[in-house]
């Protein structure tokens, strides 16, 4: 047996270590990222934000934006340090009110090391003042922050958040909102939910927007220009606020034509959906060279170029239909982009039947005809595209023939009760594909493994006597004649091609 020998320096060291308290030696850095596999660095580890306050002042003509962000969040682990989402400077970060040591790391990472380590369990509040000119930032090789020739937007996906406000960017860590913004007089500053106030002072007009329901980072919007504003309530008693940029030209008659009928259409889309799940609705269009839309939480977000070819409800239909998809719901991971996109397909689907301009069984088989098997749109897997294809067009056509497949599979009557307990069972939360296919099965008494792993899953186009496809057009030779909603609908297939 040999003894082993112990220095009286290293018994010193093992004494100092059993003075400090077990749980001292679990502090740890939390993760850069939250786990994604789309998107390894977005999002971060070891909290969860509860709610942002943004205090910001912008100054349109130099693109100048200086703030304040407080955050509230809870640790989820015993914490030595956290990153934050953000590309502007920093000049000083307290926690819990003592100031903090930071830095940069990658692409778009704000570490923070508090003075003292924070305990897993412990409120956090923490207050970022920063200051920056954001369309000189950019991350990836790219920026989400738009300049319009009178100010500048926000609105991307799957970021946005990190040119305006620091963040943990990532849909399943959902928060409240206060934004406050100051800009010069003329000037309007529009954001999600609510507006509490304002005041003026000194040639500044502040604005102080409220978003009462949980919502994702990318959902956050900021719009700063002139606008044209509009109110009015739905029959339904949902306030609506608009708000059309004063330089639209051509595009101004047709925007207002579609995104006017807002109202109109939240109730109409809550007679399938349910109950309007926030405060208000809305959308603004602001004169940006940008070609898509986004579903910002009550306040979507509308390029010009959506109506360059004249009014079109369907896209509004489409990003309406994300305020119970998408947003009152968020997607776990972002894997589970079909239960956005294709349900929001699929009620520009059901407009269409509305309207008497094609069924939602005709559009099916319009869509199943149109694409020969060697086609590569079967190759995308809606439930599961892989970031590269996360906005492809299988994703909404391919995943609206899946919601067709599941209506024929399990009847009008499961199928109709499902579009409406789906929000209501996850209400201001996020769920997955998986979570959604458990449900169904519930509400149906169903098994559909076989028809979401068909419709969903398989690399391939459906065979007719696959499960689910025999409700759609039997074979790749039938072509069917085209619904006359489909121009409409095909306008919108870039609405996330950005």
């Amino acid at each position: 047996m040999h003894r082993r020998i112990i220095a009286p320096s290293a018994l010193a060291a093992a004494s100092l270590l059993l003075a400090v308290p077990a749980s001292a030696a679990t502090f740890a850095p939390g993760a850069p990222g939250i786990g994604d596999p789309y998107y390894p660095q977005y999002g971060n580890g070891g909290y969860d934000v509860s709610h942002y306050d943004l205090r910001l002042q912008y100054q349109p003509r130099t693109d100048e934006l200086q703030g304040t962000a407080t955050i509230l969040a809870k640790t989820t682990q015993d914490l030595s340090s956290f990153d934050l989402d953000f590309l502007l400077d920093v000049s000083e970060v307290r926690v819990n009110g003592a100031k903090a040591a930071f830095t940069t790391s990658g692409e778009h990472e704000l570490v923070v090391t508090p003075k003292t380590p924070l305990a897993k369990g412990t409120q956090v509040t923490v207050v970022v003042r920063y200051s920056g000119v954001p369309s000189t930032k950019s991350a990836y090789g790219f920026s989400t922050w738009h300049r319009t020739p009178d100010g500048a937007i926000a609105a991307d996906e799957p970021e946005a958040a990190w040119w305006w406000f620091p963040s943990n960017d990532h849909p399943s860590d959902k928060a409240t909102y206060d934004v406050s913004v100051a800009v010069p007089d003329g000037t309007q500053a529009i954001s999600n939910g609510t507006l509490q106030s304002t005041s003026s002072k000194l040639g500044w007009t502040r604005y102080n927007w409220r978003q009462d329901k949980p919502q994702a980072t990318y959902l956050a919007t900021l719009a700063l220009g002139r606008f044209d504003i509009t109110t009015s309530t739905s029959e339904g008693g949902v306030p609506v606020i608009n708000a059309y940029s004063k330089d639209l030209g051509a595009n101004d008659g047709a925007a207002r034509a579609s995104v006017e009928r807002t109202g109109e259409l939240v109730d109409w889309l809550s007679g399938y959906f349910g109950p309007y799940p926030f405060s208000s609705a809305g959308g603004y269009v602001p004169n940006t060279t940008t070609g898509y839309a986004l579903e910002t939480q009550t306040r979507v977000y509308y390029s010009p170029k959506q109506f360059a070819a004249g009014s079109n409800a369907s896209v509004v239909v489409h990003e309406l239909a994300h305020q119970w998809y998408g947003d009152d719901v968020s997607l776990k991971g972002w894997k589970d982009i079909w239960i956005n996109e294709g349900f929001a397909r699929y009620a520009q689907w059901l407009w269409s039947e509305h309207e008497g301009e094609g069924t939602t069984r005709e559009l099916a088989d319009y869509v199943y005809a149109s694409h020969p098997a060697d086609d590569p749109f079967w190759t995308v897997a809606p439930g599961d595209p892989g970031a590269d294809a996360q906005f492809d067009l299988a994703v909404y056509d391919r995943g609206a023939l899946a919601v067709q497949a599941l209506r024929e599979e399990i009847g009008d009557d499961a199928f109709f009760a499902l579009l409406k307990g789906w929000p209501k069972k996850h209400a201001y939360g996020n769920a997955s594909v998986a979570d959604f296919q458990k449900y169904a099965e519930q509400v149906s008494g169903k098994p559909l493994a076989a028809l979401f792993d068909t419709w969903l899953f398989q690399p391939s186009k459906p065979d007719a006597r696959d499960a689910g496809a025999a409700s759609l057009a039997p074979s790749a030779a039938v072509k069917a004649a085209q619904p006359k909603s489909w121009k409409k609908i095909e306008a919108t297939n870039d609405v996330h091609a950005h």
